[in-house]
């Protein structure tokens, strides 16, 4: 017999080295699959991680709310170690911080990662902001009434009581449960009303009362204001006549005239009785022409009229110094509208005391704008009150405001009749919200309250 050897060796090899390369390619596999679970872990977490560095900084933002430099000083962005004890992950995230123009709206972007896998980022932007005073059509420091030919399309809010005989087409919302209605509101004899209460409706939305919005913190640094007129913007100083008209062109241009010379007439008002108003302008000079692109504030340390067709974006703002013992109104002798309302025409108007109605505005009226007085109100005078030897015909068919009013004191601008007084004012007023104002108010308008969360998103 024949003895073979050897024969099974080559077979052995061959399944043995089969085998190895399975089992080291399983193994590689099974590496690569924890590797990439570990680094999908890792992404997780950075991600947590980045939404720890947004946390930080909403908390950072209510212990000092104007710090938009980590407490550094300095440019960022800002790293911080990061350390979650529960999982023990351990890694950093990266901040960078911008402020709009005037601090109301701030966005966080924030990028996290992990000491494990420092390759894997993940970065989420979020924006915070104060409330908008531009997100209510009527926001109001003190009472109000709204008569019966009065349409509001938008939401109300009030400190003080409201007599509602209107249409809202939005939420009434006012800080008062009840009150002694007195002639403010229509009552002649004082009696304790609900703090909103009338005839119109529906009433279904009105809402009352609701937390108290402290106006008297709410900012108009008139001051600063004026630094970026003068920097960046148009100032208009102390003319040393009567103050200044700006009339708004289609083309985006507007013309400054420096007015030299007004017609005196008197009107009325509940609170000052019968004065002399200088509203009507009777000579003025043309100084220059200027363009809205890039012009985000006109600041008058004067008397301001204005008019015409905005196309653009800016705000006017009238103030006199210094603020606490001075005022300056803006008047309105005739339309002032947007070239069309589709968002991209934006105007601010802010006065240090009153924004005045003129006495012969057009028979149908509008006003585009968001109005905010500082001290004073949104008026238009008694202009057939006879106490106050006026016979003219103060009374129009309509006004129609197209954006937001904002007002310190009472704003009114209508006058009922009554037997041998005249009526004064307009028979039917439109006062409809502009929906892009609602997150973008024209530049250098205030807001109020703690930064909410306005919008996030992972880039």
């Amino acid at each position: 017999m024949t003895k073979q050897k050897g024969t099974i060796t080559p077979a052995l090899l061959v399944i043995t080295g089969a085998f190895l390369v399975v089992i080291y390619g399983l193994l590689f596999l099974l590496t690569m699959q924890l590797e990439h679970s570990q680094r999908q872990l890792g992404s997780e977490v950075a991600l947590n991680i980045a939404e720890a560095g947004v946390e930080y900084y909403r908390w950072h933002l209510l212990e000092d709310p104007d710090d938009f430099q980590d407490g550094t000083g300095g440019n960022g962005p800002y790293t911080h170690p990061y350390t979650d004890l529960s999982q023990g992950a351990t890694g950093s995230f990266s901040l960078e911080i911008t402020p709009n123009i005037d601090h109301s709206i701030i966005a966080i972007r924030s990028t996290g990662q992990t000491d494990n896998f420092p390759n894997v980022t993940r970065t989420i932007k979020a924006v915070y902001g104060r409330t908008p005073l531009t997100r209510y059509s009527f926001f109001h420091n003190s009472p109000i009434w709204f008569g019966n030919e009065v349409t509001l399309d938008g939401p109300v809010f009030s400190n003080g009581p409201i007599r509602m005989d209107g249409v809202n087409t939005s939420t009434v919302q006012s800080a008062v449960e009840t009150y002694i209605c007195g002639m403010e509101t229509g009552c002649q004899t004082p009696t304790e009303k609900p703090g909103i209460w009338g005839n119109g409706g529906p009433q279904s939305l009105w809402q009352f009362p609701v937390p108290y919005a402290d106006f008297e913190n709410i900012s108009v640094d008139f001051s600063a204001m004026k630094i970026s007129a003068q920097s960046t913007g148009l100032y208009l100083g102390p003319s040393g006549k009567q103050g200044y008209h700006l009339v708004f062109k289609e083309n985006g241009d507007f013309d400054v005239y420096e007015v030299t010379n007004t017609n005196s007439f008197k009107g009325y008002s509940e609170e000052n009785g019968c004065e002399n108003l200088f509203e009507d302008i009777k000579n003025e000079n043309l100084i220059g022409t200027y363009s809205v692109t890039g012009l985000d504030i006109i600041f008058v340390e004067d008397t301001a009229w204005v008019d015409g067709t905005l196309n653009g974006q800016t705000t006017v703002v009238t103030a006199r110094f210094p603020i606490d013992t001075n005022n300056a109104d803006i008047l309105i002798n005739n339309n002032i509208v947007y070239l069309d309302k589709s968002g991209d025409h934006k105007l601010g108007l802010i006065a240090q005391r009153d924004i005045r109605i003129g006495k012969d505005v057009p028979e149908v009226f509008e006003i585009d704008a968001a109005l905010l007085t500082q001290k004073g109100r949104v008026i238009r005078y008694h202009y057939n009150w006879q106490k106050c030897k006026n016979t003219g015909d103060g009374q129009r068919q309509q006004i129609t405001i197209y954006g937001s009013i904002i007002s310190n004191l009472r704003s009114y601008w209508n006058f009922s009749g009554g037997p041998g007084v005249p009526a004064s004012g307009f028979i039917h007023t439109y006062i409809t919200y502009d929906p892009n104002l609602y997150d973008e108010p024209p530049e250098y308008f205030p807001n109020y309250g703690a930064f909410e969360l306005l919008s996030w998103s992972e880039e």
